[in-house]
Order: structure tokens, then C-alpha cells, then sequence
């Protein structure tokens, strides 16, 4: 085809190149060169239609595969991503999977350590309520047993020296202000005893509020990533197993 194409620009070089005729629009040209460059198109254009003829011939051939390339290229292409889907989908399952076991044995290890520290706080607290409880016995006891001894010693002294009224009435105001310095005592004793219990109570309200927020925070983070297939998480309840309220 390149050849037929030399020959006509060869041809109308010729033309344009020719000496024109005087007071005419026509132009002498070689008729020798002419010939020539006619005939190289005349050679070279029937294997040029030829080979357009086979291309026009073999274009529903060449159509029908270049359709059948496209289809199987189409099918490898959706057989190739359906494997890659496919291949996501378990990756994202299995990573979903994980996180949920992981959430779980989170919240396991949140309740069981929150168990613990209520199991622990609450042996402390019947360990620290018996003792304050001996205590006050033991220094009510002891008031009790020194008033009696202030009482019995008033009314020894009393009996010893019934005899005289002034005396007596000493010995009854003594008595009395004994009395009322032992009950005193036993009083401020009591209050100490109450002071120390409920520091020890307040020491244990603090260790079980660490403890919930410890579960809150498990719990937290089991449902933050949601269900699998995208809905919002369910509402989260206000109760552990323990029977006892979360604070959120």
C-alpha cells in the first residue's frame, strides 16, 4: 500500500511540477514518466486489494474470535474475582471471628478479676466487721466491768462511811462522776470503733467501684465493633452475673 502511495505523490509531484501551456490551463508533463509511475500503481494496487479482500473476507472470523477472546477474558476475569471475593470474605469472617474471640475472653478475664476483688472485698469487709465488732464487745465489756468495779468500790466506800452524811454525799458524788467517766469512756471508745469501721467500709467501696468500672470497660469493648453483618450492636444490659449494677 506504501508503494501505491509513493506512485501517486510521485504523480502529482510531476503535475505540479509541469510547465503549463501559454494562455490555457494545461500543462505539458513527461509521458514517459507518466507511464511509469501509472503502471507501479496499476502493479501494486491488486495485491493491495487482494490483501484487503482477505481482510473483509476473515473480518467475521477475526470478529468472532476477538469476540471469543473478549468472553474468555470476561470469564477469567469473573472467575478471578469471584475467587477474590470469595477468599475476603472468609479472610474478613475469620478476622471478625477473632475479634469476637478476643472480646470474649476479655470479658472472661474482667469478670473473673472483678469476682475476685468482690470475693476479696467482701471477706475483708466480714474479716474488719468481726473485729470492730470484738472490739466494741471487749471495750463495752470493759466499760461494763469498770463501772461495776467504780460501782462496787462507791458503795463499799459508801457502806464504810454510812455513818456520816457529808461523807456520803461525797461518796455518792464520786461515784457518780465515775460512773459518768467510765460511760464517757465507753462512749468515746465506741465512736473511735465507729470511725475505724467506716474507713475500712469506705476502703472497700472504692476497691469494688474499681472493679465495675473494670467490667464496663470488658464490656466496652466487646461490643464497640458491632454485629458481623453491620447492624448497630444491641443495646448492652445494666447487670452483670454477679447480680450487681454497672455504673455506666
Amino acid at each position: 500500500m506504501y508503494r501505491v502511495f509513493e506512485s501517486l505523490d510521485a504523480l502529482v509531484t510531476v503535475v505540479e511540477e509541469a510547465r503549463g501551456l501559454p494562455m490555457t490551463a494545461s500543462c505539458a508533463v513527461p509521458r514517459g514518466d507518466m507511464l511509469d509511475l501509472l503502471d507501479d500503481v496499476r502493479e501494486a494496487i491488486p495485491g493491495e486489494l487482494d490483501d484487503a479482500q482477505d481482510v473483509l473476507d476473515r473480518r467475521d472470523e477475526i470478529v468472532g474470535e476477538a469476540e471469543r477472546e473478549a468472553e474468555e477474558t470476561r470469564s477469567a476475569a469473573t472467575t478471578e474475582a469471584e475467587e477474590l471475593l470469595a477468599d475476603a470474605r472468609a479472610e474478613a469472617e475469620r478476622l471478625v471471628a477473632d475479634a469476637r474471640e478476643e472480646a470474649e475472653r476479655t470479658l472472661a478475664e474482667s469478670r473473673h478479676e472483678a469476682e475476685t476483688m468482690i470475693s476479696e472485698g467482701r471477706r475483708e469487709f466480714e474479716e474488719l466487721t468481726a473485729r470492730a465488732r470484738h472490739e466494741a464487745d471487749r471495750l463495752a465489756d470493759a466499760g461494763r466491768a469498770a463501772h461495776d468495779r467504780y460501782v462496787a468500790d462507791g458503795q463499799a466506800e459508801q457502806d464504810r462511811l454510812v455513818s456520816h452524811t457529808e461523807v456520803v454525799r461525797v461518796a455518792h458524788a464520786e461515784s457518780a462522776r465515775i460512773v459518768d467517766t467510765a460511760e464517757g469512756e465507753a462512749d468515746r471508745l465506741r465512736r473511735e470503733c465507729d470511725g475505724y469501721v467506716d474507713a475500712k467500709l469506705a476502703e472497700f467501696e472504692d476497691t469494688l467501684t474499681k472493679a465495675l468500672r473494670t467490667v464496663n470497660r470488658g464490656r466496652s469493648q466487646l461490643w464497640k465493633g458491632g454485629s458481623p453483618n453491620g447492624t448497630p450492636a444491641p443495646a448492652m444490659q445494666g447487670r452483670t452475673g454477679t447480680g450487681m449494677d454497672l455504673i455506666d
